[in-house]
């Protein structure tokens, strides 16, 4: 049987004491490093006012990547569309298409991305969210060739047919991909709670599309590898202290320390956070990928959105390595097995 495609969500992360520019070069190491190792695509997700991701300005971070490769996917997972009109993501992701066609995705999220504040210094209103489906459907119609249906038209965009992606992590999104007939993505790396019944809803009650005839369910999974099966443990170990610290260090003047996050990460808001990390695979090369392709299973996913949680970009570029396709099987041709 085919293994379960593999793509990667970069959150472009700014390292503890490294810079914003150092991450987006971090991140054309992981593009370069995935184009070559067989991964999918690369989505980069739209976050506001949070020190640690620098990938707040989605489509041009886009831009850069899609410049120093050649043939790998690249695309938004997501875009947080209540942020934005329509007619600029079509204006902007046309743009795309047409200096890298072929390559361009564009996944849509419903939450805000951010914090309230944030939210409305982005002149934006919470009621925005509740437009959404509306919004998809104005933008699907901006990126298609059929007449206009009003004087307004995206150039670029019109005619580009860039996919769109319903993002989500409730039944709401399952709901809307489903009603809609286009492919869903569950964020099942850091919301866990409803991926079953997500994935499940979704594909019984999908209605097919021209572009999309049959169901198309990817889903969010945390991956820490390493060279061996132990030090992935280890590594996991200090990437749960990571995310406690992260978490907990916001709206704070300095962060934690890693000695101080590691005393919280049995509290209740330490279990919390933790529990963000409940599907991730660890281990070396072939136990990496036997994890990955039980939750394949388990999810009942066609393509897995890795997402590589370790605490410094060298441990992250070595988990992309050893998780790639082919990596198991050339680890013991290696050894010799």
């Amino acid at each position: 049987m085919a293994s379960t495609p593999l793509s990667i969500l970069d959150l472009a992360s700014v390292e503890a004491g490294g810079s914003i520019a150092e991450s987006f070069a971090h991140s054309v190491q992981v593009a370069q490093l995935a184009e070559k190792s067989g991964y999918q695509r690369i989505w980069y997700a739209e976050h506001h006012n949070m020190p640690t991701i620098a990938s707040s300005a989605t489509a041009v971070l886009i831009a850069h990547i899609a410049a120093h490769t050649s043939t790998i996917r690249l695309g938004s997972g997501g875009v947080m569309l209540p942020n934005h009109s329509p007619l600029v993501i079509a204006e902007q992701f046309g743009t795309l298409a047409e200096l890298h066609p072929g390559r361009i995705d564009l996944g849509l999220g419903r939450a805000p991305g951010t914090d309230g504040a944030t939210f409305r210094a982005l002149r934006r209103t919470m009621q925005a969210a509740d437009a959404f489906p509306q919004d998809v459907l104005e933008l699907q119609r901006y990126l298609s060739d059929e007449l206009p249906r009003t004087a307004v038209n995206a150039y670029p965009g019109r005619g580009t047919k860039v996919p769109l992606v319903i993002l989500g992590s409730s039944m709401f999104g399952a709901s809307l991909a489903a009603q809609l007939g286009m492919p869903y993505s569950f964020a099942s790396h850091f919301a866990p709670q409803q991926l079953e019944a997500a994935v499940a809803y979704y594909r019984a009650n999908y209605q097919p599309s021209e572009a999309h005839p049959t169901p198309y369910v990817s889903a969010g999974v945390n991956v820490v590898a390493a060279a061996t099966d132990e030090e992935a443990e280890a590594l996991f170990t200090r990437t749960e202290v990571a995310r406690v610290r992260q978490f907990l260090s916001r709206g704070r003047e300095e962060m934690l320390t890693h000695d101080e996050a590691s005393t919280l990460v049995d509290t209740p808001a330490g279990i919390e956070i933790r529990g963000m990390l409940k599907h991730t695979a660890i281990g070396g090369p072939a136990r990496v990928h036997a994890e990955l392709e039980a939750f394949a299973r388990y999810a009942d996913v066609d393509e897995l959105i890795t997402v590589h949680a370790a605490p410094t970009r060298a441990e992250q570029l070595e988990s992309v390595r050893l998780a790639a396709p082919g990596a198991a099987e050339a680890a013991a041709a290696a050894a010799g097995i």
